[in-house]
């Protein structure tokens, strides 16, 4: 039987678009389209409740999700997002991606992704920590240093990931610092962590330009996003010469053609809270945004914001993914039409992914390394990673998100292969 029976995606849903990229790489996989339907099925997917008790005696409760994508190169890794729009549909595609993502980098992990349908910003920091431990302690049976690894996403950070650990570890009757990553430094953090994304973002920039012959001395670039992801890309483009000349987030676009004050955006964030009113900026609608003419439009917030619509519009010479699944597939066609490059998510913003990995071999051999070592290593991994997608994208004659996933599946049905089924 082909399809799902609990799941009914609609066209741009993030499990169409996975599926849909699924299918464009079928045909680049010679012998191991044989088990090409591992990648269309999630290995396993759970779903929790999880009750709290709220602050004024009140008995509330959340939907969780913790989906295991495919484990065939190693222990599930992938983020946690508490929002109130999270679905189990969205989290299988992210977990999916984490799958293509961790192998075209060639981690030795499988993909996962958790969730939680809430509004955090709704929770005192109390109940916060409710539901954060008793989520932990339902998705306990399947997480593990060994099994799956969660990590921080949207709504989640560090504090976040240290109550996950401890509840963990409470729960196991021993102190298990790999269980998560994205730790506080004390507990067995990894310097170089939160930047990471962001920085393997303007790597896989900086190398895209390179090939493209682009400058990026004075290049216009354009962010969507301005968390950890986004605003250290944007700090990392404009160090490196580039005109930063437009960020959006969810409070509004602030636009300076001249390019925007990085540090001083940073700045009016964290006292405000979004970008919006910043001082020596002009205000745009955010639509606008979207047609900006730039040489590099970053999308660093969340899935789907690249539209078939918004796709007519964009006037860049590439959009680099720093965010998941950014790109509707309808999008991606259109795009692909117009020749505007698209450098895929799972590429390009494996940078978090990486430290990530760095920080779990750390936390098994209880031996810590430098910031400037990280950061050396995360460079010549994500470097490494993209040179092996593009000089694929070159043979096969396709774009670089279909090479990635060329790069990723083959990978991992190989594994796949090697293994065999059981029993």
């Amino acid at each position: 039987m082909n399809g799902l029976s609990y799941l009914t995606p609609a066209g741009d849903s993030p499990w169409s678009t996975y599926l849909a990229q699924i299918d464009r790489v079928e045909p680049y996989l010679g012998r191991l389209t044989r088990w090409i339907d591992t990648l269309r099925r999630p290995k396993r997917a759970l779903i929790v409740d999880v009750p709290i008790e709220l602050d004024d005696g009140r008995v509330a409760h959340f939907e969780g999700f913790r989906v295991q994508h495919n484990l065939s190169r190693g222990p599930g890794k992938g983020g946690v997002r508490f929002h109130p729009d999270v679905t189990l549909e969205e989290v299988m595609a992210l977990a999916a991606w984490m799958t293509i993502k961790n192998a075209a980098v060639n981690l030795p992990y499988g993909g996962a992704k958790g969730g939680v349908r809430v509004d955090p910003s709704a929770l005192s920091r109390k109940e916060l920590e409710r539901l954060t431990r008793r989520y932990t302690s339902e998705i306990g049976l399947i997480i593990g240093p060994e099994k799956d690894i969660p990590a921080p996403d949207v709504n989640t950070n560090a504090q976040i990931m240290a109550w996950m650990m401890d509840t963990y570890s409470a729960n196991v009757g021993a102190t298990a610092t790999g269980v998560v990553t994205g730790k506080p430094i004390p507990i067995g953090g990894s310097l170089g962590r939160v930047k990471a994304t962001g920085r393997g973002v303007f790597t896989v920039g900086r190398e895209t330009a390179r090939r493209i012959g682009l400058d990026l001395a004075g290049a216009r670039v354009v962010v969507q996003g301005f968390g950890n992801v986004g605003s250290v890309a944007a700090e990392r483009f404009a160090a490196a010469g580039a005109r930063v000349i437009a960020v959006q987030d969810h409070t509004g676009t602030v636009y300076r053609e001249a390019g925007l004050d990085i540090a001083a955006l940073q700045q009016h964030v964290n006292r405000s809270g979004g970008v919006a009113g910043a001082p020596g900026t002009e205000t745009l609608d955010g639509e606008s945004f979207w047609q900006l003419p730039c040489e590099i439009l970053i999308p660093a917030a969340l899935e789907g914001q690249i539209t078939g619509a918004r796709a007519q519009r964009i006037d860049a010479r590439f959009v680099l993914e720093g965010a998941n699944g950014p790109t509707t597939q309808q999008a991606d066609q259109i795009l692909a039409e117009r020749g505007v490059m698209v450098v895929p998510d799972v590429i390009a913003n494996a940078g978090g992914v990486t430290v990530s990995y760095f920080e779990w071999v750390q936390d098994f051999s209880s031996f810590f390394w430098t910031e400037d070592e990280i950061n050396a290593r995360l460079e010549r991994i994500i470097g490494g990673a993209f040179a092996h997608v593009w000089d694929t994208a070159q043979q096969l004659g396709v774009p670089l998100r279909t090479a990635a996933f060329v790069v990723a599946c083959t990978r991992v049905l190989e594994a796949r292969e090697l293994r065999g089924l059981y029993p």
